[in-house]
C-alpha cells in the first residue's frame, strides 16, 4: 500500500512541483560564462521550506576561474535515518548550454503550455531537481520508519565535464554513498556511456603578405592537412562496434576553428577544437595516443610548422558495476507499476558526470524525468521542454525505489 501513499502524495503536491520547477528555469546558468552559485544559493533557501540544509561546498575561485567558468557552490542535502542500511544519492546538474536563438517561449520563462513546460534546462536537468526533490518529500511524508540515508547532490559543473561537480565533492571526499541516481530519462535507464576526449590544436606558422605568400608559413594550409587526416579516419572508427545496446560506434569531429588575422595576409596560427567519443570498450589513453600521433603524423616534416596540443577533456566511460543490477530491476519494477510499460536499461553515446561515481566504484544509472529521447524534448535546442507527466511519472518511479531500498 505504501507504494500508492507516494503516488497519492505526489499527486496531491503535483502543482507544486511545477511551480518548483518553474523557479528552477527562472535563474539562468549559462555555461558560459558559468555563474553558478547564485542558482545554488537560490536552490538552499528554496529546501529550507521543507526543513532541510543544504550544504555549500563552494569551489575555490581561482580554481574556477582557471577551469573556465565564473563561480560553482555545489550543494549536498543529508537525510540520515538509521545507522544500518544503504546511503542512496539523487544527482542532478544546475548548468546549461546558453540558450542560442529562434526560441518561441523565452527560455527563462518556465511557460507552461498545453501540458508541456518550456525553457532552457526543463529536460536536461533541472526538471530533475525537482524530480529528486519531491520524490524524497513523498518518502518521508509516509511517516513510516526508514533505513540507511538519503542525499541530494545539486552540482554546477557538467556542462564541462563534471570535475568541479560530482568530481569535486568525491575527491574532497565530502561524499561517498552506496548507490547513485544521476538525471536521465523516463523512458529508459542508462547503465554505461561513451567516454570523451577533446583536444585543442595550434597549428603555429608565419604569417605572411597575401601578395607574396611563400614569405610566410600558411598555418592554414597545415591545419587543411589535419582535418583530412581526421575526417579520412572516419570509415575505419565506423567499422568499430560497441557489445552494449544503444552504443554504436567511436565518433571524431572538429566543432571549432579559430584562425588568422586578415583576408589578404597568410594565417600564422590557427586554433581546431576536436572531439572523439569512445565507446566502453576502448582504452581512452591508447585512444589519445592514436590521435595525437594522426595529427602530428598529417603535418610532418611540413617546412616551418609547429603543434601545440593540448587536452581538453578526458572523461571516461560509465559501466555496469555490481549493484547497478539492483538499481535497475527496482527502477523497472517500478515503472511497470506507473508508467504502464517495461522500460530498458541501456547505453548511450553521450556522456555525462555520473560516471564519476563509478570511477570511485560507485554503482550510478541515470534516471530521472527526460524523455523518451532527446531529440523530442529539443534539449540544447530552442524551445527545450518536458512534458508534464513525464515528470510526474519519473517523480513517482524514483519515489518507490528509494522505497525499495529504504524502507524497513
Amino acid at each position: 500500500m505504501s507504494k500508492q501513499q507516494l503516488a497519492a502524495w505526489i499527486d496531491a503536491h503535483f502543482d507544486e512541483e511545477v511551480g518548483v520547477l518553474q523557479q528552477l528555469l527562472r535563474v539562468p546558468t549559462d555555461t558560459p560564462p558559468g555563474n553558478n552559485a547564485p542558482h545554488a544559493d537560490m536552490v538552499a533557501d528554496l529546501v529550507k521550506a521543507y526543513g532541510w540544509t543544504a550544504e555549500k561546498h563552494a569551489v575555490p575561485r581561482q580554481t574556477v576561474r582557471d577551469y573556465g567558468m565564473e563561480s560553482i557552490t555545489n550543494l549536498i542535502v543529508r537525510r540520515p535515518y538509521s545507522a544500518d542500511g544503504p546511503t542512496v544519492a539523487l544527482n542532478a546538474h544546475g548548468d546549461v548550454v546558453p540558450p542560442g536563438d529562434n526560441w518561441t517561449y523565452p527560455p527563462y520563462g518556465g511557460v507552461v503550455d498545453n501540458g508541456y513546460i518550456y525553457g532552457r534546462a526543463a529536460a536536461v536537468s533541472k526538471c530533475d531537481f525537482a524530480t529528486y526533490i519531491f520524490a524524497v518529500r513523498a518518502l518521508e511524508a509516509l511517516g513510516v520508519p526508514l533505513k540507511g540515508g538519503l542525499e541530494l547532490h545539486f552540482t554546477y559543473d557538467e556542462e564541462f565535464g563534471g570535475l568541479l561537480g560530482p568530481g569535486w565533492l568525491l575527491e574532497q571526499k565530502l561524499t561517498k554513498p552506496d548507490y547513485v541516481i544521476a538525471a536521465g530519462f523516463s523512458y529508459n535507464i542508462v547503465t554505461a556511456h561513451n567516454a570523451c576526449l577533446q583536444l585543442e590544436i595550434a597549428v603555429h606558422g608565419k604569417s605572411g603578405h597575401g601578395a607574396m605568400p611563400e614569405t610566410g608559413h600558411d598555418a592554414l594550409q597545415a591545419a587543411t592537412r589535419i582535418l583530412n587526416a581526421i575526417y579520412g579516419q572516419l570509415p575505419e572508427l565506423k567499422k568499430i562496434k560497441s557489445k552494449i545496446a544503444g552504443i554504436d560506434s567511436p565518433t571524431m569531429l572538429v566543432g571549432r576553428i579559430d584562425g588568422g588575422t586578415n583576408t589578404n595576409v597568410v594565417p600564422g596560427k590557427v586554433v581546431m577544437k576536436m572531439d572523439r567519443r569512445m565507446i566502453p570498450e576502448e582504452d581512452p589513453a591508447q585512444v589519445e595516443a592514436q590521435v595525437r600521433a594522426l595529427i602530428e603524423n598529417a603535418v610532418q616534416g611540413v617546412p616551418g610548422i609547429t603543434l601545440e596540443i593540448r587536452r581538453l577533456l578526458l572523461s571516461h566511460a560509465l559501466r555496469e558495476r555490481s549493484g547497478t543490477e539492483k538499481l535497475v530491476a527496482s527502477i523497472q519494477r517500478n515503472a511497470e507499476t506507473f508508467i504502464g510499460e517495461k522500460i530498458p536499461a541501456q547505453g548511450t553515446p553521450l556522456y555525462a558526470d555520473a560516471r564519476l561515481y563509478g570511477e570511485h566504484g560507485i554503482p550510478a544509472v541515470l534516471y530521472g524525468a527526460g524523455p523518451r529521447t532527446v531529440p523530442e524534448s529539443n534539449a540544447k535546442k530552442a524551445d527545450e521542454r518536458l512534458n508534464l507527466e513525464d515528470l510526474r511519472k519519473a517523480t513517482k518511479v524514483v519515489a518507490s525505489t528509494l522505497f525499495d531500498f529504504l524502507g524497513t
